[in-house]
């Protein structure tokens, strides 16, 4: 008669053990069990769902934002961009508006200057190298005419 202690201490009776009993209790495929079958067995917790996809959609926005953020940037660097073509344009009709005794060239600098009378004129000559005998009221700009016929700043007056 084979004899075993269980937890309490008490004998248990083997052979008393109900065998078909316990052969329901055993499953041919012990991997699709929810506990571990043997006592070295990995301990499997069920998983919190809920906090998985909590992590998952922080992190999507996350970078979501990140993304939003860069295209805000970018969108924002265009439009400094398009500022500066439209300041260019203005004034390049201004410049082509100007008196001019000459044909300005291309990657060359000039000097705009306004009149007493409020015209404009288109220089060769820097406000520095006027002297006493100015003909303008007020230096507007040093600029250099471009290959698509507009003029970039390069200072203001």
């Amino acid at each position: 008669m084979a004899e075993d202690l269980n937890k309490t201490g008490k004998k248990i009776d083997v052979d008393q053990v109900d065998m078909d009993r316990m052969a329901d209790m055993v499953t041919e495929n012990p991997g699709l069990i929810s506990f571990p079958h043997t006592v070295g067995g990995a301990m499997i917790k069920p998983e919190d769902k809920g906090r998985i996809k909590g992590r998952a959609v922080a992190a999507m926005h996350e970078q979501t934002e990140m993304q939003v953020q860069q295209i805000y940037e970018q969108m924002k660097l265009l439009a400094e961009q398009a500022n500066a073509i439209k300041k260019r344009v203005e004034v390049s009709e201004r410049i082509y508006a100007a008196k001019m005794s000459f044909e300005p060239l291309i990657g060359k600098i000039y000097y705009l200057y306004e009149r007493q009378d409020g015209t404009d004129l288109l220089s060769l000559v820097a406000p520095e190298e006027w002297g006493r005998s100015k003909s303008f009221s007020r230096f507007i700009a040093e600029v250099k005419l471009l290959a698509d016929h507009t003029w970039q700043i390069i200072r203001k007056g």
